[in-house]
């Protein structure tokens, strides 16, 4: 603890941000970062606490609190005021294949578990991250390491998401060879084609997939196994295989006049924006266009607001969001005490800008879809939308959301996008490979070994947990990743 008396002597500060007025006229990361002199102070700030809960990620109450990864948070804010910056990057690679990722999307577990947020504000853990990790790229310290010995094993990882690459990553540098097989055109699933590009440029994204591919590690791409190549010859080519699929089933809304023209999931929208964008700079017209059109987004999750933000930097009419919960308190209630996850209220970039180009939040909570209304040539036109309100089931005894009866609005709607959510893997990776999924169609492998109901088979992240968040991909892969080479070489010092 370089700095005993930071915490008192510094305040919190935050990286920068475009305003939303300026930055909506592009899709370029909007948060320059701060002096090198701030960020030393800011690094100052951290407490290197007897107990670190930043770096717990343990389960207090259903939520995750602290680090998933059980980074050294409090090590790597110490180097940082010191101004060493090569052994931060050093102490964060020890357990962060990819700290660029989750510098930028992760939602910052270990600050809501920080202790300076007791009382007062956390520490920016996640801005100091990314400030280590671009340093260290800035300097040459981030270089390809090749494993000095390979052991003669392959192994086959499909999906080159967050989990998928940090499996390949962990069982490259252990010596095994490793493929990568992905069907989109590009690699890195979710970091691709699953987050807009002004949260995650993609520059950052190939970055990291070149220094892999300088490592040995091979990218197949526009390879869909299981339908291009059968399942049976990757189990025969290789000698363990990881999926890292993805949950990739988004969930569906079943309401009258689901059919109609204009209505889309969160996941193609998006998708279709960003491969745009990258080809063309959106000049081949490739995607869903909101351009001045009035926009309906059903769910108020981070999909969500990523679809308000992408529409609107789309030049769309108006937008609203649809969520099904109560709006949650301005505050932690004393049901919700530190250092549990904070059930609060955020406003996100996305519903920012929708209220500086609109002059309102865009979300309308305790609200769902009743009913989708077409016109004549079978074009969404209207969304029916009815209020819900909270009512315990006299059943089951749980609490359930229940339409108000006489609560109907009618929304003016040109585009529809379902940002619901997702229900598991694909079924056809699953089929073909012969493995047990669960009862919420993830594929079935224990936690502790990640092995599937097939022996050669593992799986990791969403495929295996369920939709969840970048930080929790990568910790399943690196882990996946151990029981892969347990598995081969029996033993393991991944």
């Amino acid at each position: 603890m370089g700095k005993p008396t930071g915490f008192i002597e510094y305040g919190r500060v935050n990286c920068p941000a475009v305003s939303p007025e300026e930055r909506i006229r592009n899709f370029q990361e909007f948060h320059p970062p701060l002096s090198l002199e701030e960020r030393q102070r800011q690094g100052a700030r951290c407490m290197d606490c007897g107990v670190p809960f930043c770096q717990s990620g343990m389960t207090l109450n259903g939520m995750v609190s602290g680090c998933p990864l059980h980074n050294l948070a409090p090590e790597w804010n110490d180097l940082i005021y010191t101004g060493n910056w090569e052994q931060a990057y050093r102490r964060l690679n020890k357990t962060n294949c990819f700290p660029e990722f989750t510098g930028r999307v992760c939602p910052a577990l270990c600050e809501a578990a920080c202790t300076c947020g007791l009382n007062g504000d956390p520490v920016t853990i996640r801005d100091n991250e990314r400030a280590v990790i671009e340093a260290a790229f800035a300097a040459g310290k981030v270089k390809a390491c090749p494993p000095g010995v390979r052991t003669n094993k392959k192994v086959a990882v499909i999906g080159s998401g967050p989990s998928g690459l940090a499996a390949a990553v962990m069982l490259n540098h252990r010596g095994h060879q490793v493929t990568v097989y992905e069907r989109s055109d590009r690699p890195g699933g979710l970091l691709m084609y699953g987050i807009p590009n002004m949260k995650l440029e993609k520059e950052i994204v190939m970055r990291r997939i070149r220094l892999m591919e300088e490592e040995g590690v091979t990218f197949l791409t526009g390879v869909n196994v299981g339908k291009d190549v059968k399942a049976q010859k990757i189990l025969a080519d290789y000698d363990a295989v990881v999926l890292a699929c993805g949950a990739s089933s988004p969930r569906d809304i079943k309401a009258p006049g689901r059919k109609a023209k204009g209505i889309y999931f969160a996941v193609d929208f998006l998708k279709a924006t960003t491969k745009s964008l990258l080809d063309s700079n959106l000049a081949d017209g490739k995607y869903i266009s909101a351009k001045d059109k009035h926009v309906v987004v059903i769910g108020g999750g981070d999909t969500g607001n990523d679809c308000v933000g992408t529409a609107i930097r789309h030049g769309c009419a108006s937008v609203v969001q649809l969520e099904m919960m109560p709006k949650l308190p301005e505050t932690r209630t004393e049901a919700n005490p530190w250092p549990e996850w904070p059930r609060v209220c955020k406003t996100d970039y996305g519903q920012e800008e929708a209220i500086a180009v609109f002059g309102r939040d865009p979300r309308r909570y305790e609200t769902t879809v009743k009913e989708f209304a077409a016109d004549e040539e079978g074009k969404i036109k209207k969304v029916i939308t009815v209020r819900l309100e909270q009512k315990k089931n006299p059943k089951t005894g749980r609490m359930e959301m229940v339409p108000i009866a006489g609560s109907e609005e009618e929304l003016e709607a040109d585009l529809v996008l379902i940002a619901a959510g997702f229900l598991g893997c694909e079924p056809y990776v699953a089929q073909a490979f012969g493995i047990e999924t669960d009862s919420r169609g993830n594929a079935a492998a224990r936690p502790d070994a990640y092995q599937t109901s097939v022996e050669k088979v593992f799986a990791c992240g969403d495929m295996r947990r369920g939709q969840s968040l970048v930080v929790w991909a990568i910790r399943e892969g690196r882990e996946a990743a151990r029981a892969v080479d347990l598995k081969l070489m029996g033993y393991t010092n991944l």
